[in-house]
């Protein structure tokens, strides 16, 4: 079986150790850096399956970090914040964080967080038969290896990039409004940030547009959401 590893952000000891026990209690093998840029060290050397950082931090701090870890890698970051003010859970998720945790938090509420996003973002053996959830207009979604290929090029998405682009994908045609989509693809409420999947499509739109502009899949429905829908 695969050891999954994790690596824990934090400046202070003891909640990096606290939450460090947690994860290893339940098989996880479990990191740990004291600031942003030891955690960088760690991330460009290293792969881990996901990331715990917290947003306060001297010097590099969590926003800088993830901003840096995204020019890189989809990995998947839960973001940890003392102040769970709205706009620091707005820009921890506008900026490639895939979940938030608001200090002081349960320790066992963080454990079902990772496990939540590890289950989403799992990959099969590349060897099982693959999945095709959509192909045509130059555009294959496999479901199963979770990759994204437009004329042929790997388009490098965020595990929610990723899950946004599946959902609306699995239903062409239907209309999903922000709420709903925060619903299925972050598992749960995010009750006033509905402007985070906005930005989200913003971002999957421009890096699909990059390898080919001369097809768009996910078209704005004015006042109500967003639907899969391929135009020329």
């Amino acid at each position: 079986m695969k050891i999954v590893s994790l690596l824990v952000v934090d400046d202070e000891i003891k909640i990096r150790e606290l939450v460090k026990a947690y994860l290893q209690k339940e098989g996880f093998q479990a990191d740990e850096a004291e600031n942003g840029c030891e955690a960088l060290e760690r991330v460009n050397a290293q792969h881990y399956d996901a990331i715990i950082m917290d947003l306060m931090m001297p010097g590099m701090d969590g926003v800088e970090l993830c901003r840096e870890i995204r020019k890189s890698s989809d990995v998947p970051i839960i973001m940890l914040t003392a102040k769970g003010e709205e706009i620091d859970r707005i820009l921890g998720l506008e900026l490639g964080a895939d979940d938030y945790i608001v200090k002081p938090f349960s320790p066992r509420e963080l454990v079902a967080r990772v496990k939540a996003i590890l289950r989403r973002v799992k990959k099969v053996d590349p060897a099982s038969n693959e999945q095709v959830l959509y192909e045509g207009k130059g555009m294959i979604i496999n479901d199963e290896t979770r990759q994204v290929t437009v004329v042929g090029q790997l388009v490098n998405l965020t595990p929610k990039e990723y899950e946004l682009l599946s959902c609306l994908a699995r239903h062409p045609g239907r209309v999903f409004t922000r709420e709903q989509l925060l619903k299925q693809v972050w598992g749960y409420d995010f009750y006033g940030e509905a402007r985070t999947v906005d930005t989200h499509i913003t971002r999957l739109r421009e890096k699909i547009s990059r390898i080919n502009s001369a097809h768009q899949y996910v078209s704005t429905v004015w006042g109500m959401g967003y639907k899969f829908e391929v135009k020329s």
